[in-house]
């Protein structure tokens, strides 16, 4: 993996630029409506389908141009994109999908052969929709010079008015809430979402999953034990649990509470737990309170496990699958009121991959009971799960974690903001959406445009987190692609420790960059330091005063700007400091971290430094004066980011 990140795309340098309070101009590259390519569709280069201005009898008023292509079965289009930097890319079509009822959808395809030579593909659905719309193929990363992009094909018969490519926004960070919905929240779960806030965008935190119910031959730390191994030292900050054995029908204590409470109290983790409650296979025939082998009982979907219980009835008083569920949270809330009386926070994950195969399944069903009835029946199911732990068990240590998905239909599976604190995704994409430039090995893409989807799922709302998953996306795709997953959490087994899924020496560069926080970077005062911060946004005239002195130059700057900001309050107090320093002679010019490197992690650094956040020694002063001015301040952001973004060669800038 590089560790030098020299290549930017230009919405990743506008971000960082604004949030040091300085901007520059991007290259001229696009049209004048910031588009960098627009085409009426019958103007690509057409295969297989054709040009038409009505379907058979039926017309579509409304289109634009000379027509519309009009692709019946597996025709697509073609155009070339001239890109001005390697980045993410969002394609959108005005189009229409015409058959079927509102709200179906059928099977197209984009893929992109790009000037490196790398190539990438996917397939994305397309809802059925009445009338003329923007659909987004999503975000699809280029690089620089001329990328070959073909849209369409799949199962066909839909109808393309035409096509649109932009730069991918860069997300907005600061948009994300610390407040947790729950208004009882404990001290702890509020510091811990102040904490995962102060950290999101510009850092990943580290996470793994440990097997549950006495795997690996009962060692709990076999997974553990291999990160320490292949990272010299390190450990992941978060810890994932599994509390599907504490249930009604076959119980044990597989010791899941009390190492969740030894990782806090006693190792200063973070802890995050999944549910997969079981039920019945045969529940006519069950009776509250039975105990029932494992081997009886199931997580799956009725379909695949052809059990009798019915998970419509689970929302409806009393049914016998409505009593069984709240037996089974009885049994759950048992444990969460234990980690509450400790004071461990959890980041709660529960009835997670609900929408699974997308309902591919004969009578449009996820993979777990929880999914099996459709959208509507699980959000009810979230909200009475909600309800039951914060308001009967009084749980008030818990941070709601929703487990979503990018498909067309997604969105019809969120219980609503006032249920979820964190929205996560499951990423299992070894084998499949390599969108990393290599051609062999574990696929280290950051899933870009699924995390871009997730973030506007809410808007930008609410964190985003990858809370299962395979191969861990190398730090250069993240920060590249602008992809601020808040953390990763590789499942256990060999989706660590197996090379398919893993490169070690690879793992072991994340875990030992300044992006990845891992077990002993994390505050020891997190659970408490965290949570006396707000987030409002306000409209405010600021004056700031900044001195810096070097080498005996004292250059005071007065900035006042009207602006509308989303500030972070917290307890602690910025003060302003005037320091005279003399230039050491090991000098660096842009290393804010002091890693002999230039990276955007310095880019962070100076940010922080900059609005009060954190100090600098004379030796990050001296190196931060990247702008030769005798200062640390916006001129210097401004030379640091031309320079990552290779618009500048050298650092400092010489003034004339």
């Amino acid at each position: 993996m590089k560790k030098h990140l020299t290549k930017r795309i230009g919405a990743m340098l506008t971000a960082i630029a604004l949030s040091s309070g300085v901007c520059y101009a991007l290259s001229n590259t696009a049209t004048a409506d910031g588009a960098l390519f627009e085409s009426e569709c019958e103007s690509l280069t057409i295969n297989g389908a054709e040009v038409a201005t009505k379907v058979y009898n039926d017309e579509y008023p409304g289109y634009t141009g000379e027509g519309f292509v009009w692709v019946t079965n597996g025709g697509t289009m073609t155009f070339k994109v001239d890109a001005p930097k390697s980045g993410m890319y969002r394609l959108v079509s005005r189009c229409i999908m015409y058959l079927g009822n509102e709200g179906e959808i059928r099977e197209a395809a984009v893929s992109v052969d790009r000037a490196d030579g790398s190539s990438w593909s996917k397939t994305v659905k397309i809802p059925r929709t009445e009338s003329w719309n923007d659909y987004s193929f999503g975000d699809i990363k280029l690089t620089e010079g001329e990328n070959t992009i073909t849209f369409g094909g799949g199962w066909g018969y839909c109808l393309y008015d035409s096509v649109t490519l932009t730069e991918t926004p860069a997300p907005d960070y600061s948009k994300a809430t610390a407040e947790l919905n729950d208004p009882k929240a404990t001290p702890e779960a509020k510091s811990l979402m102040g904490y995962l806030k102060s950290v999101y965008g510009s850092h990943i935190i580290s996470g793994q999953q440990e097997i549950y119910g006495g795997g690996n031959d009962g060692n709990s730390e076999l997974e553990f034990e291999y990160i320490d191994e292949i990272t010299g030292g390190k450990q992941p900050a978060i810890r994932g649990f599994d509390l599907m054995n504490y249930n009604p029908l076959y119980g044990w204590e597989d010791g899941s509470t009390e190492r969740a409470i030894d990782w806090t109290k006693n190792k200063n983790g973070i802890v995050t737990t999944s549910w997969h409650i079981n039920v019945p296979i045969d529940f006519d025939n069950y009776e509250i309170g039975d105990e029932v082998d494992w081997k009886e009982c199931s997580y799956k979907n009725y379909q695949a496990s052809n059990s009798t219980f019915n998970t419509a009835n689970a929302i409806v008083e009393g049914t016998k699958e409505y009593e069984y569920f709240q037996a089974a949270m009885e049994d759950l809330a048992e444990q969460l009121l234990i980690l509450q009386e400790n004071n461990v926070p959890v980041i709660f994950r529960p009835l997670h991959e609900a929408q699974g195969n997308e309902g591919n399944y004969g009578d449009g069903t996820a993979w777990f009971w929880w999914g099996d009835r459709g959208p509507e029946v699980y959000k009810e199911l979230w909200k009475l799960l909600y309800t039951t732990l914060t308001e009967k068990y009084e749980l008030h240590n818990l941070i709601w974690e929703f487990n979503s998905y990018n498909y067309a239909n997604s969105p019809t599976w969120y219980p609503g903001d006032e249920y979820v604190d964190l929205v996560a995704y499951d990423k299992y994409n070894v084998d499949n959406n390599r969108d990393d430039g290599l051609t062999s090995g574990p696929n280290v893409s950051a899933i870009t445009a699924i995390y871009n989807y997730l973030v506007e799922l809410t808007n930008g709302k609410k964190m985003v987190a990858m809370s299962e998953n395979d191969t861990v996306p190398t730090v250069e795709n993240l920060t590249v692609e602008n992809a601020g997953w808040l953390y990763f959490c590789p499942w256990y087994g060999e989706h660590l420790m197996s090379e398919r899924y893993q490169d070690a020496t690879t793992l072991s560069e994340t875990y030992n960059s300044e992006y990845c926080i891992t077990l002993d970077e994390l505050p020891k005062d997190w659970l408490s330091a965290y949570g006396n911060s707000e987030v409002t946004t306000t409209t405010t005239t600021e004056i700031t005063t900044t001195t810096t002195t070097i080498s005996g130059t004292t250059e005071t700057t007065d900035e006042s700007q009207t602006t509308t900001t989303e500030t972070t309050t917290t307890k602690e107090e910025t003060t302003t400091t005037s320091t005279s320093i003399d230039i050491p002679e090991n000098v660096k010019y842009g290393d804010l971290n002091l890693d002999t490197k230039i990276t955007l992690v310095d880019m962070v650094y100076l940010n922080k430094y900059m609005t009060g956040a954190i100090k600098f020694n004379e030796n990050q002063l001296a190196n931060g004066d990247c702008a030769k001015n005798g200062a640390v301040d916006s001129g210097d952001a401004s030379a640091l980011l031309m320079f990552i973004g290779e618009r500048i060669e050298t650092l400092p800038i010489i003034p004339d």
